[in-house]
């Protein structure tokens, strides 16, 4: 029971990606998952009238917490989704993990201001990945690694 991967993004945009596990040999490009997940959110959001929650595959579970977000002096039609997401184990339980999902934004939010989310690159957020870890705590470690831990 852990978390393999943690993000966040914005639209079609990478900002913060930390991988724990390896989840696969096949990596896939931080920006081509952001896509993925921001056209995933449109459609649910769409045809449904809801947002994505949990996406279970076959080994792993995607769970999303999303925030609509808008520069102050932009349109206010014109809003872009800001995602975080984990890739989970399957037996990590969901509804845990998308609390802290939606503590990260929150404290995502509190941390930059909407300017700099918009504009900067994903190297200008790599501190936050110390935040998201102590948000976290052990939940990111598979149990073998908590008890190694202890001994």
């Amino acid at each position: 029971m852990a978390i393999l991967e943690i993000g966040i993004n914005l639209g079609m945009r990478n900002l913060v990606e930390i991988k724990y596990y390896s989840s696969s040999d096949n990596v896939l490009d931080p920006n081509l998952r952001a896509g993925f997940l921001t056209a995933l959110e449109s459609f649910t959001s769409e045809v449904f009238g809801d947002d994505i929650n949990v996406i279970s595959l076959a080994s792993f579970k995607l769970v999303c917490y999303c925030e609509m977000i808008t520069l102050p002096s932009d349109d206010l039609n014109n809003k872009q989704p800001l995602l975080s997401y984990a890739i989970i184990e399957k037996g990590t339980d969901a509804s845990v993990v998308k609390q802290q999902l939606s503590q990260i934004i929150s404290y995502f939010l509190n941390r930059y201001p909407l300017n700099d989310i918009f504009s900067k690159k994903p190297k200008y957020f790599r501190q936050f990945e110390s935040r998201i870890n102590e948000i976290l705590g052990d939940l990111r470690l598979k149990t073998e690694d908590r008890f190694r831990s202890l001994f």
